[in-house]
């Protein structure tokens, strides 16, 4: 990958030409009309100045309406620098993500479904807020206090990403904002404030658990998640977004992607993909990205059939130790064909990196099929069933306890 200094990362996006800003501006707004639903549409901060943001804007439309009834709303943020994002109130799902490649070229970028009802019936987690606890708890029950605690068996023995009706499943109380962002270091942003409150025994789980999940964009390209949650009895949580990426867009598959993964240490895990509780060190094995790799380099080399032909592994980050409880560096992402490089930065001690093995084809979605090896996810978030693993990082809530983690992705192309 070639080697591209963090202030250049940040800027290129924004610095291709203005020629290539306006391309990529008639091309976004060709594709959010065909994105978006007929019917009335609101902006709530257009191009004048408001609230310290400039130049950028949220519009809403109705989407859809679930099984049940319940109104389904998109919004779509553009930070007027070329980027967009669509998020549906169902499950806080990131829809589309448009972002230009080195030619201004505007494509979206994770993966998406066209109706609420194929979110509804394949559940595919594409772009999903993951909750109560992302990933997987061995045999759907853990022992808390004492108590032991059983829950949904969804993914063989284990429970997997929150149950049933995880947080993917519900609509969530959306409130659009725009504010002068201290955490975007000056950068203006806009973005959606979005509040779930999960009752007490939901899924199996202990404790009525009030969530808060804050999406912003800045004009410096930067994407954030930031979570909180309080609970009024002792529970575990484990907070993630759940976007499959494809930096080439679709389709196409992601063997080309150039990744870097700050970690030294992954989790290997038994035939039904719970950790074993060994961290195993990733040198000598195709399980190291400490220097960048291509996805697809070494990608047959990992064995077991669990894994269906690829990584599927939650990776142990470095800590950053000038900051603790600060941000650090978690992965480097560029894909060569386009030129769009990813970078993201998180709280959290660990990343899922998972290849989407289990991809065939039997999704689709404005005739493109998702093929296998066709996007990938990294999820940052705790270690899969830290509830049953004393050595691995807590992941208990306790009342009066606030549960806080920050992820950012920041997006630019190498020219």
């Amino acid at each position: 990958m070639p080697q591209t200094s963090r202030r250049t990362f940040l800027k290129t996006a924004a610095l291709t030409g203005a020629a290539s800003v306006l391309a990529a501006e008639q091309a976004f707004a060709g594709t959010t009309v065909l994105s978006v639903p007929a019917g009335p549409v609101q902006t709530f901060f257009g191009n004048r100045r408001r609230g310290g943001v400039s130049g950028m804007t949220i519009t809403t439309a109705k989407f859809g309406e679930t099984a049940d009834g319940k109104t389904v709303d998109i919004y779509t943020l553009n930070n007027g620098n070329g980027i967009s994002v669509e998020v549906l109130s169902l499950g806080g799902n990131i829809r589309r993500f448009n972002v230009p490649d080195r030619n201004g070229k505007i494509d979206n970028i994770s993966a998406i479904l066209e109706t609420v009802a194929d979110y509804e019936q394949h559940r595919p987690f594409f772009g999903s807020i993951v909750g109560r606890y992302a990933n997987r708890i061995a045999n759907a029950r853990f022992t808390l206090d004492g108590v032991e605690y059983t829950l949904p068996a969804n993914n063989g023995p284990n429970s997997l990403h929150g149950g049933r009706k995880g947080f993917d499943t519900v609509v969530w109380e959306v409130t659009p904002f725009g504010v002068n962002n201290a955490l975007a270091r000056g950068a203006s942003s806009i973005g959606l404030r979005m509040r779930y409150s999960s009752q007490d025994g939901e899924e199996g789980f202990p404790g009525t658990l009030d969530v808060e999940v804050v999406y912003s964009l800045d004009d410096r390209n930067r994407w954030t998640m930031e979570y909180t949650a309080s609970t009024n009895k002792a529970t575990v949580v484990n907070l993630t977004n759940h976007t499959f990426w494809n930096l080439a867009g679709f389709p196409n598959n992601n063997h080309e992607h150039i990744l870097t993964l700050n970690a030294d240490y992954f989790l290997p895990t038994d035939n039904t993909l719970i950790p074993t509780g060994e961290f195993q060190h990733v040198a000598g094995t195709p399980f190291d990205f400490r220097t960048p790799h291509r996805i697809g380099e070494r990608i047959h080399q990992v064995e077991g059939d669990h894994f269906a032909g690829g990584y599927d592994h939650c990776y142990v980050l470095r800590p950053n130790q000038r900051r603790v409880r600060q941000m650090t560096f978690c992965a480097d992402i560029y894909e060569p064909n386009s030129g769009r490089i990813m970078r993201i930065d998180t709280t959290e001690p660990g990343v899922q990196f998972y290849a989407g093995n289990f991809l065939n084809g039997s999704m689709k979605a404005f005739d493109v099929a998702y093929e296998k090896h066709g996007a990938f996810c990294l999820e940052t978030q705790h270690f899969p069933d830290s509830p049953n693993q004393p050595a691995f990082p807590s992941t208990v809530l306790r009342p009066g306890e606030i549960y806080r983690t920050t992820t950012q992705h920041s997006f630019g192309v190498h020219t």
